[in-house]
């Protein structure tokens, strides 16, 4: 990042400021608007959000709230359990479990999320489009006109408003036009983006439209008493100008404080640039790949649109629900069987940690039903989740392998301990962190059986593999579900001993104690006992302990040879059944295993291949099936998101105990730099790579305590610290005891 002065057009005025923000040259530019929803320029704030594109000849803005559901049931989950599915494994008749677990979800509509409407202005008064702009530092869209109109767009960071205007017309006469969803007109539409059914199919009652002067009211009914409004109002400021503004509100009217004619800014826009400007200072990556940087901040940029305090978790299109007459792609859930995890994998490293503390803000809310969902399901004390769920939390069926794993809030887990971890938080600890793995580790010792001394399950499977077949159940562990046992047993023995209960540490060290080793061959880690990755697939959970587990670690003679074995493998079996997330989380495995240029390389093909051109993660190979035979179009966000944690794991790493400073960049990568990137233990660290040598790292403790740090230089001159405080172990680390707000800088000690 650098201090640059700019000029944002807002809405009818020119506002100069000057603040750090990133490179104008990453902002979305085009010389006409998008045409599909999902190439459309995004903002949003957490709660709202808007899609900017071009339709029949007039300018949509697409409207979104982030809770507008439609939870009515498809489920029954009074008519099966854990304990049934078992039998009908044991009995090779898995028919029945079909019908009742997942047929549910693709028969009925709903529960869904639902698209609130859109506005729309005439293009034919305003002339030919030569540009528009995305300003990701200011998150302010602008289209401009050969005539030298301007039509500004901005969502404000806090307060649950959007704001538009147009300046420089020769008339104000361009009036906003409220577009409704088409809940009533029978049609579906086929455009590749694997949406649902047409949008009727939910039968809700036609929604009523109330017009006045300068106003639009749109009340929706939806189910049994419940509805949202939309409410679009503008003001004229002169005869080449106005504002508008609106709002959705959930289950309650609309209301918005009329705009003043006399205004000189819209209300807000100091908050709205303040929130942004303190976002991107957090922190900051620089790489010399400008494809990777582009999309790197791109990426950040939506992080900062979808993640916000009080909003729910970010679901598969989070704020962005397909704006074409559908239902969105897999109904726009919350999928927890990899969606939701790598969706907040960026905000730990990236120093956003108000950002991913919406996920387990959302998480501690749904705790609730989720334990009533354990019992009822499993019929056990403890904490289990559904894999697929809808707002509140209720269980949506699926493919029940996955939909109602029992080990998905293991792997949810990790995010109460990183939100720990990174923070050092003690009150998150005690109040939040270590209930909640407490309560998963009662359910992992619950929901497994002692045979021998080994702790065994009856049933655990592998995301995906063997699809929906009764062969994806394994009658001994998976290596994915085993690295979440093993993971969330230890995380609650680490906490349990941070709040000084020896007693619990040690019983769940003894739980974890029971459980077997890795399956591992000559190919690695297998999908489990007698099973090896013997496919291309998509989703990389034979490999949780490489990534993002981090059971396994590259600096560790025996631990590397697993890892390279297994990445070998995954070079063996191909691409050809991966979609675009596969390449995003093959980066952070690659980077692991400390082989930088093939996890640029799965960058690359990410960025290349596998997005829209507004950034948008689209699944599919958008090349004709360059890498991938996937080539259809449906956007989810977690492939964005692992994308930027996959240049985190270049530059920094946190693993067990100890970070490591520029672990897996490529040595053609001359001059590489992060600022205030966040490790574990509460650390934030800042380093420099010069003409092709690592030159300084700056680690600041923000909660003081035990520094263990693997620098990426040998010798090394110490500022702000006693260099005999300091000491080096036989692998290179170096360890120092800081206090809270400390700063350490090393330098290289080369001659």
């Amino acid at each position: 990042m650098k201090k640059i002065t700019c000029t944002a057009i807002i809405i009818f005025l020119f506002y100069s400021f000057a603040y750090t923000q990133p490179s104008a040259k990453y902002n979305l530019a085009f010389d006409s608007p998008a045409k599909q929803w999902d190439e459309a320029m995004p903002l949003g704030n957490g709660m709202l959000g808007a899609l900017i594109w071009q339709k029949d000849g007039k300018l949509r803005v697409s409207l979104d709230r982030a809770d507008l559901w439609d939870e009515r049931p498809a489920l029954d989950l009074s008519k099966f359990n854990f304990k049934f599915v078992q039998q009908q494994v044991a009995k090779n008749d898995y028919d029945t479990v079909h019908r009742l677990g997942d047929e549910p979800y693709d028969a009925s509509p709903y529960p869904t999320k639902i698209p609130a409407g859109a506005l729309e202005f005439d293009l034919s008064k305003l002339g030919e489009i030569k540009k528009i702009t995305l300003d990701i530092a200011t998150a302010l869209c602008t289209v401009e006109f050969a005539s030298g109109v301007r039509f500004n767009n901005y969502i404000h960071a806090t307060n649950n408003a959007g704001y538009f205007g147009f300046e420089n017309l020769s008339s104000a006469d361009i009036i906003p036009q409220l577009i409704i969803p088409n809940y009533s007109n029978g049609k579906t539409v086929d455009d590749n983006t694997h949406s649902g059914e047409g949008l009727s199919a939910l039968g809700y009652t036609k929604g009523t439209v109330t017009k006045s002067k300068n106003k639009i009211v749109y009340h929706q009914p939806t189910t049994k008493n419940n509805y949202y409004e939309i409410l679009v109002q503008w003001q004229v400021l002169s005869r080449n100008r106005y504002i508008g503004q609106w709002t959705i509100t959930n289950n309650k009217p609309a209301s918005l404080p009329l705009l003043s004619a006399t205004a000189k800014e819209p209300t807000g826009w100091d908050t709205h640039t303040a929130w942004w400007r303190k976002y991107w200072a957090q922190s900051s990556v620089s790489i010399p790949d400008e494809l990777l940087q582009k999309q790197y901040y791109l990426e950040m940029y939506k992080l900062g649109c979808v993640a916000r305090k009080a909003s729910p978790a970010i679901t598969l299109q989070a704020i962005w629900t397909a704006d074409n007459g559908n239902l969105p792609p897999w109904k726009g859930d919350f999928h927890h069987d990899l969606n939701t995890q790598l969706s907040y994998w960026p905000a730990y490293t990236g120093n956003h940690l108000q950002e991913a503390a919406t996920y387990t803000d959302w998480l501690w809310g749904i705790h609730a039903e989720n334990k009533k969902f354990t019992k009822q399901y499993f019929g056990v004390d403890g904490l289990a989740v559904p894999g697929v769920t809808t707002i509140s939390g209720k269980a949506m069926g699926g493919w029940i392998q996955y939909s109602l794993s029992p080990s998905v809030s293991s792997w949810i887990a990790q995010h109460f301990y990183w939100q720990w971890k990174y923070s050092m938080d003690q009150n998150f600890l005690q109040q939040i962190a270590y209930p909640y793995l407490h309560e998963v580790a009662t359910f992992i010792e619950n929901i497994t059986y002692l045979q021998n001394g080994k702790r065994l399950i009856a049933l655990s499977s592998s995301p995906e593999y063997h699809n929906n077949d009764i062969k994806a159940w394994f009658k001994n562990y998976t290596n994915y579900d085993l690295s979440l046992y093993k993971f969330a047993l230890s995380a609650a023995a680490e906490a349990a001993t941070a709040m000084h209960k020896t007693e619990e540490a040690i019983h769940w060290k003894k739980i974890l104690n029971e459980l077997p080793d890795f399956d591992v061959n000559e190919t690695g880690l297998t999908i489990a006992p007698g099973q090896n990755l013997d496919e291309s697939h998509r989703h990389h959970a034979q490999l949780m302990a490489v990534y993002p587990i981090a059971q396994l670690d590259a600096n560790n003679a025996a631990d590397k040879k697993i890892i390279d074995l297994s990445m070998h493998r995954l070079e063996e079996e191909g691409t050809r059944n991966w979609c675009g997330y596969s390449f995003s989380w093959a980066a952070c495995l690659y980077a692991r295993a400390k082989q930088a240029d093939s996890a640029v390389k799965q960058l690359q093909v990410f960025a290349n291949n596998f997005c829209s051109i507004n950034s948008f993660h689209l699944n599919g190979d958008q090349k004709g099936g360059q890498y991938s035979s996937f080539t259809y179009r449906p956007f989810t966000l977690e492939g964005n998101f692992a994308f930027a944690q996959g240049v985190h794991e270049l530059l920094l790493q946190s693993k067990a105990g100890y970070i490591e400073v520029f672990p897996a960049v490529p040595q053609s990568w001359n001059n590489v730099s992060f600022n205030s990137l966040r490790s574990e233990g509460a650390f934030l660290i800042s380093a420099k790579k010069e003409n092709g040598v690592s030159t300084q790292v700056k680690v600041f403790s923000e909660q003081g305590g035990k520094l263990r740090i693997k620098l990426p230089f040998k010798t090394m001159i110490v500022r702000n610290e006693n260099p005999d405080m300091i000491s080096t172990d036989n692998d290179g680390i170096v360890s120092v005891q800081m206090h809270k707000g400390q700063t350490i800088v090393f330098e290289n000690g080369y001659e």
